[in-house]
């Protein structure tokens, strides 16, 4: 058993730097930013260039790498860069730039009333998440596309299994509005050829009349909008789904909570058909730790049972052990020791 298990674990190993994605997740505080730290900087020193991407609104990866970095690109040291997504920071962005698309295609009398709704949506539950989604999903695609490697650091479990499953109701969303969009330019068309006619002045009017734009019809406009949208995020789940460009390492620790967290993100994980490459067990206790003492014996033994718990629960994913560091995990030799030693693990070394 434990052969076969070396033999798998190594050959996630041959394969885990040929994908382009890779999400390390699991519940908060169970060390993602540790793991997705020494696996970019691993990935860096073998010669792949790598983006280190923290989507968590509380970012810990400049203080992991004690150094700011922010929201642009920030070299780390040779070959590895790394990014923090301020979510806030990008739903503003997002909603400028629909205020800016919007009103290339109304009257101005109607600019007040874009900024005024668009405004609100932006205080609207799940704005910034959606913004987060957008950006996340620009750099699955062509702001990635630099990179060998694009390592995400992941939200807390329940904001992961949102940001996995969004793109496939985005694109639900986006197919709704071309075709209410085209409903409603049919029902126009309609009404011209009954002899009605839109009153000037009305405010659809502003929006449908296509005289105030020469380079194209507002139709044609909105629907290239949606669709470049639209395919933004089918793009995203596909590379989501696709085992041969993702892999999503599930971060544990041996304990309760986080082995119930867990297994809750596996199943919701295995209905959107999200393939876990491997589980990374975090903050074990060393074999060689002295534990003469009653409170280190007792937990040794309550860390064994859950390890055991993990291993039955996980049994169909290689499984790869991180001891507990004597102390905190900060800068770039910290984090190097931490990536050889889940290499020596995953080698079976």
């Amino acid at each position: 058993r434990e052969l076969k298990l070396i033999v798998a674990v190594a050959a996630i190993l041959k394969d885990l730097f040929e994908h382009h994605l890779i999400f390390v997740g699991g519940k908060g505080g169970v060390g993602k930013t540790t793991i997705a730290s020494a696996i970019g900087l691993a990935a860096a020193k073998q010669g792949h260039s790598c983006l280190l991407v923290s989507t968590d609104p509380a970012h810990s990866l400049g203080d992991i790498f004690d150094m700011t970095i922010g929201e642009s690109q920030t070299k780390l040291t040779e070959n590895l860069w790394g990014l923090e997504i301020d979510p806030d920071a990008e739903s503003t962005r997002h909603i400028t730039s629909v205020k800016t698309q919007m009103k290339q295609l109304v009257h101005p009398r109607l600019y007040d009333e874009i900024d005024r709704q668009l405004d609100l949506a932006s205080y609207s539950p799940g704005a910034s998440e959606a913004a987060l989604l957008e950006r996340v999903a620009d750099l699955m695609g062509d702001d990635g596309s630099g990179f060998d490697l694009v390592v995400f650091d992941t939200a807390p479990s329940g904001h992961t299994v949102r940001l996995l499953s969004l793109p496939e109701v985005m694109g639900a969303w986006t197919d709704g509005l071309l075709r209410h969009r085209e409903q409603a330019s049919r029902l126009d068309a309609v009404l011209k050829n009954l002899g009605g006619k839109t009153r000037k002045g009305d405010d659809l009017s502003l929006i449908d009349n296509t005289e105030r734009h020469p380079t194209g019809s507002t139709v044609g406009t909105l629907d290239e909008i949606l669709q470049k949208r639209r395919r933004k995020f089918l793009v995203a789940r596909d590379k989501l789904l696709d085992a041969t460009t993702t892999a999503f390492l599930l971060v544990v620790n041996p304990d309760k909570l986080s082995l119930l967290e867990s297994q809750k993100v596996v199943t919701l994980l295995t209905r959107f058909k999200i393939t876990v490459s491997a589980v990374v067990v975090n903050r074990v206790l060393p074999d060689n730790t002295d534990i003469q003492g009653a409170f280190l014996r007792a937990r040794r033994e309550q860390e064994q049972t859950y390890r055991r718990k993990i291993d039955a629960t996980f049994s169909q994913f290689p499984r790869i052990v991180v001891p507990l560091l004597q102390h905190d995990v900060c800068g770039i030799e910290t984090l190097d020791s931490i990536g050889q030693r889940v290499i020596n693990e995953w080698l079976g070394r």
